[in-house]
């Protein structure tokens, strides 16, 4: 067995065992692709990300489910920055990311309470259209075909990660959601490898705009994601582009997921509209959970 310095924290909330997990590894230069991977399988977590450094960037970050690499995370890459400023490790407010989605904007914003707020460029948003049957997509979730909203556009998107955004009627739903995950290649032949992201107009929060799930590909190790940065992405990008094509500049909107799970946690979004297109940022502020000696 080997061992390595691991750090435990949580993103998109202020409170530990809220938000979403992540692990990270501060020193990760000398360790093999296989390492990291046995690293976050080991963890358990949706997300471990590991700090390398960058020719190109402030510095480097890959993301490694408990199955495979990430070209991005939302919730992995709030906690990382989170981790490296709160540590002392970073002199400066305005950085970059390299990622296998791109080199990407970071900001680090301290709040009049003394709170952080990390905010990341995501990707440009894409769509592809979804041809499959709504009755099977339903029953992948274990909920009734009228459940989700034909009205609105059933679509794969991403800002760095595909999912599959359906747009659900009420919240009544997503309380009896149970995920057939081995299933999810059958039905999503465009992407089999995508996850499925359900979403609502409806939420419990009113302060929020829009509420979530979010349930990972079979091959990712992980059953569903707490607090889904990429994904809550996407879902601003969507709402910008079907539900409120007409916005001024910029749109500014909260999504609340992590309720079913007991892991509330918050992903604020912000679209502006730009000449090349629509430019999506996500912020959320982090939480120290532990640090310990990992074996893998």
């Amino acid at each position: 067995m080997k061992q390595v310095q691991f750090y435990h924290y949580e993103a998109f909330t202020k409170e530990p065992y809220k938000g979403n997990p992540a692990g990270l590894v501060l020193e990760a230069e000398t360790l093999l692709d296989e390492e990291m991977l046995s690293i976050a399988k080991a963890a358990g977590f949706t997300e471990t990300s590991f700090l390398l450094p960058s020719q190109i960037a402030d510095v480097r970050i890959r993301y490694f489910t408990p199955g495979y690499e990430m070209d991005l995370c939302g919730h992995a890459t709030i906690a990382t920055i989170f981790a490296l400023k709160t540590k002392g490790l970073l002199n400066k407010t305005e950085l970059t990311i390299e990622t296998k989605a791109g080199v990407l904007p970071i900001r680090i914003d301290e709040l009049d309470n003394g709170d952080l707020t990390v905010t990341m460029r995501q990707a440009a948003p894409l769509f592809k259209s979804f041809e499959g049957s709504t009755k099977e997509l339903a029953s992948l979730l274990s909920i009734p075909e009228e459940a989700i909203d034909t009205d609105l556009p059933i679509l794969y998107g991403s800002t760095g990660v595909w999912t599959l955004l359906i747009p659900i009627r009420s919240l009544d739903a997503f309380k009896s959601m149970n995920p057939l995950t081995h299933l999810f290649p059958q039905v999503l032949k465009e992407m089999p490898r995508a996850s499925l992201h359900p979403f609502s107009l409806e939420v419990i929060d009113e302060s929020a705009d829009m509420h979530a799930r979010h349930f990972s590909s079979p091959f990712a190790g992980t059953v569903e994601d707490p607090v889904t940065g990429t994904a809550s992405g996407v879902m601003g990008a969507y709402y910008a582009t079907f539900l409120q094509p007409n916005f001024d500049q910029s749109l500014k909107l909260t999504v609340e997921q992590g309720m079913e799970m007991g892991r509330n946690g918050r992903v604020h979004v912000q679209v502006t509209r730009k000449e090349k297109g629509l430019e999506i940022e996500i912020s959320g502020t982090a939480v120290f959970v532990e640090e310990y000696i990992l074996e893998y």
